[in-house]
């Protein structure tokens, strides 16, 4: 194992049990068997090391690049929100601890819109998915699709919030991913 995978295996595990907010460069260092200048030649920030984590060691939720045109609109929907929803239980944990400060916060935004992310992306995802799917004919052309992709990552965000705050582990109660896309459908598919 490379020392750079050693450091992000170190860093989910710190982020996990105390939060990006709390878990310092120092812990994960120690953590990853380190020293932390070390650590910072292979990212150049906690915000960096922060991101890394949420893409390489989190579930996915990006639709593949050749999704538009494949499979069926429905099948890629569900499979995104049944990622998502994977998603947020893993980084729930791990991020909610930066909204224990207004100042925390605020740092933490700038930091993380200066890697170029933020919440946003996953609907910004989603819709620029449907929008494609819209052009090639598979969505109607009057479809809402910044509504439907801000439902649906909405949705996911908040049923992974309950299994976070009760601690239940059901991500996916049987079937809801499916029943959430089932229900937009209609506003999407061509009659």
């Amino acid at each position: 194992m490379s020392t750079r995978e050693r450091i992000l295996d170190a860093a989910a595990l710190v982020m996990r049990e105390q939060g990006v907010a709390h878990a310092t460069t120092k812990e994960i260092a120690r953590a990853a068997g380190c020293s932390e200048a070390l650590l910072y030649r292979h990212f150049d920030d906690k915000q960096g090391l922060f991101m890394a984590v949420l893409q390489e060691r989190l579930p996915g939720f990006a639709l593949p690049d050749d999704a538009v045109g494949a499979a069926t609109v429905e099948a890629n929907l569900a499979r995104f929100v049944s990622g998502l929803l994977d998603f947020y239980v893993d980084s729930f944990p791990i991020s909610a601890s930066i909204f224990s400060s207004s100042t925390l916060l605020a740092r933490h935004r700038d930091a993380i819109a200066a890697h170029g992310a933020g919440p946003q992306t996953p609907q910004l995802r989603l819709q620029a998915y449907l929008e494609a799917e819209r052009a090639a004919g598979r969505v109607r052309a009057d479809a809402d699709v910044e509504a439907v992709a801000r439902l649906l990552v909405g949705a996911a965000l908040h049923q992974a919030f309950l299994v976070t705050f009760w601690g239940d582990g059901r991500v996916d109660e049987p079937g809801l991913g499916q029943r959430l896309v089932a229900s937009v459908l209609p506003a999407l598919l061509p009659g």
